[in-house]
């Protein structure tokens, strides 16, 4: 999991609505250097959007999103996802994820449940929805007291508190979907998200990963 993530610090997260724009728009990103996507299974076009992306896009690594169940795990398999991400934790969800070999980051947002995932074998979680979970501020407090334990905050993060995040020891990574504006989709206009793509790229650029 660490391999697949050295050097990235923004995962852009996409809910794709219309399975012929997965291509254009992840090339889109991947030209202005955000080449390791996740595509949230909250459509009915994610698994053809997410399959487009594997097979059309190889210079991209793209992982499925909002992985609730053991089965969302087959099918995101089935669709070439590389990794999966899921909002929280189950027994059976936990078996499923970690039995692919494919990275995994299951949610957890209180002490209890990132203690639990970790005794479940995941020691890199996502903080999920991480504003309204109590943010930087929360994630700073759990640096001290959960070591070894790495977070991906998703939810509320922004080109405006990417700093916040980016700037914690527990916090190699953020989650988010500002560069991709649904308008912009809408009107397929690739070279504006290109172009915010870079933006996101250079603005994360100024923190290190640990």
């Amino acid at each position: 999991m660490h391999a697949m993530f050295r050097d990235v610090k923004v995962i852009p997260v996409l809910t794709i609505e219309d399975a012929a724009d997965a291509v254009p728009l992840a090339r889109a990103l991947a030209k202005g250097g955000l080449r390791v996507l996740e595509v949230t299974l909250r459509t009915p076009a994610s698994l053809a959007a997410l399959t487009a992306i594997s097979r059309e896009v190889p210079e991209t690594t793209v992982g499925a999103g909002t992985v609730l169940r053991p089965s969302d795990v087959t099918r995101a398999r089935e669709a070439g996802a590389k990794f999966l991400v899921s909002p929280g934790l189950t027994p059976d969800l936990a078996a499923a994820g970690l039995g692919t070999g494919l990275p995994f980051l299951p949610g957890a947002v209180t002490p209890s449940e990132i203690m639990s995932a970790r005794d479940l074998g995941c020691s890199f979680l996502k903080f999920f929805p991480a504003e309204p979970a109590g943010g930087a501020a929360a994630l700073r407090s759990f640096a001290a007291v959960f070591a070894g334990v790495a977070f991906c905050p998703t939810g509320g993060v922004n080109a405006g508190n990417l700093a916040d995040y980016l700037s914690l020891p527990n916090v190699p990574l953020v989650g988010g979907s500002w560069m991709v504006p649904p308008d912009a989709v809408a009107a397929r206009a690739w070279d504006r998200i290109e172009g915010a793509a870079r933006d996101a790229v250079a603005l994360a650029e100024t923190y290190k990963l640990i």
